[in-house]
């Protein structure tokens, strides 16, 4: 995995006022590399004390490093750079760009930079991206992503780097910050919603069978169809991956069932607009046809045709409250609590109504472009 920084949003007038700039105030293995005339791998295995360099070369990093004052991996971070970073798996999701919006609110409020990654997958050693973070100057890193493993959680905290994940994929370590949803509540909600309207026969397409949250939400719709005394039935349950593709491709396979299911919900927004384009390749009309609930309410979710219902999650809101969190932890402050679940609220727009009377006239199984 490698970082790619794509954006920041510099630190406020509080920098400007004393007279630093960000490059005053950071130096990075980028810029040492390119003074010493070296590559930047060249740079961080200087820095993380590998063997594989000539000698010269080694002495002439190792000078630059220390006329700089750079702060090495492992060392305390005894001043303030003004700057933490955001690091997301990607920065393709609308999803990702609410979370942003909530933490650069308040980052712009408390004159605090927000520096935005992306953890890409390569051929680099997989903790590449965790010594990019503990070697240049940051306060804190919230990270949003999926795939963090022990080690590079040790990393980070040998590098007394204050750190919070958002939407952790497993429980995080009692000692991690975390922020969440009651994802739980959203499935149950969605699904109870759909058995109101009349609905019995209610399909689902999950996320990724191992995220915390795609797991909490079908734990949800499964209770949901316990308490209606409805046997919860494997087959109209499908594994996506949260995106427009998983909810077209696990859509199309529920909607082409023998007895098709009258209603789905889908474990994201981005799923739900994928289905809607399996209805309409099937000749089915939303809600006439098929009911359908998504789940993030994203900001398009109002503007799709028919407008989307869904179980809304505080994404701004969660981004804000990580980097409240982390502004403690910075500020040597102690936490309320290590685990903070904000609220989901199912929002009923125009893509629900009751079991339609056109169903067995409808064209099912003949696609249409």
């Amino acid at each position: 995995m490698t970082v790619r920084k794509v954006a920041a949003v510099l630190p406020s007038s509080k920098a400007a006022a004393d007279g630093t700039t960000s490059r005053q105030r950071r130096t990075t293995l980028a810029a040492i590399a390119a003074e010493a005339g070296v590559s930047l791998p060249t740079v961080s295995k200087v820095v993380n004390g590998r063997r594989d360099v000539a000698p010269a070369t080694r002495a002439l990093v190792e000078r630059l490093l220390d006329e700089r004052h750079y702060t090495r991996v492992g060392q305390h971070r005894n001043r303030r750079s003004g700057l933490i970073d955001l690091v997301f798996n990607d920065l393709d999701s609308p999803w990702a760009v609410e979370i942003l919006r909530g933490a650069e609110e308040w980052g712009f409020e408390h004159e605090t930079g927000v520096a935005v990654s992306a953890v890409r997958h390569g051929d680099v050693r997989p903790a590449s991206w965790t010594t990019g973070l503990a070697s240049h100057d940051t306060d804190g890193v919230i990270l949003v992503i999926s795939d963090v493993t022990p080690s590079q959680l040790e990393q980070l905290h040998r590098a007394d780097i204050p750190l919070v994940v958002v939407d952790p994929v497993n429980p995080p370590p009692p000692d991690l910050p975390s922020v969440g949803a009651t994802n739980w509540a959203g499935g149950l909600t969605a699904t109870e919603h759909l058995l109101g309207l009349g609905h019995r026969r209610i399909g689902m397409i999950t996320g990724p069978g191992d995220y915390l949250c795609s797991r909490a939400r079908t734990d949800g719709y499964r209770s949901a169809l316990d308490r209606a005394g409805i046997a919860f039935d494997p087959e109209l349950v499908r594994s996506g991956d949260f995106r427009h593709e998983g909810g077209f491709i696990r859509g199309g396979e529920l909607l082409d069932l023998a007895d098709a299911p009258s209603a789905i919900f889908a474990g994201s927004d981005q799923q739900a607009f994928g289905l809607y384009e399996a209805a309409r390749r099937r000749g089915l009309r939303i809600p006439q046809d098929l009911a359908v609930v998504g789940f993030d309410d994203l900001p398009v979710a109002r503007w799709v045709s028919p407008p989307l219902t869904t179980v809304r999650q505080p994404l701004a809101e969660m981004g804000r409250a990580a980097a409240q969190m982390l502004g403690d932890l910075i500020d040597g402050l102690a936490l309320r609590a290590t685990r903070v679940e904000l609220s989901t609220e199912l929002i009923v727009r125009e893509s629900t109504a009751p079991p339609g009377q056109a169903r067995s006239s409808s064209p099912r199984g003949q696609a249409r472009s």
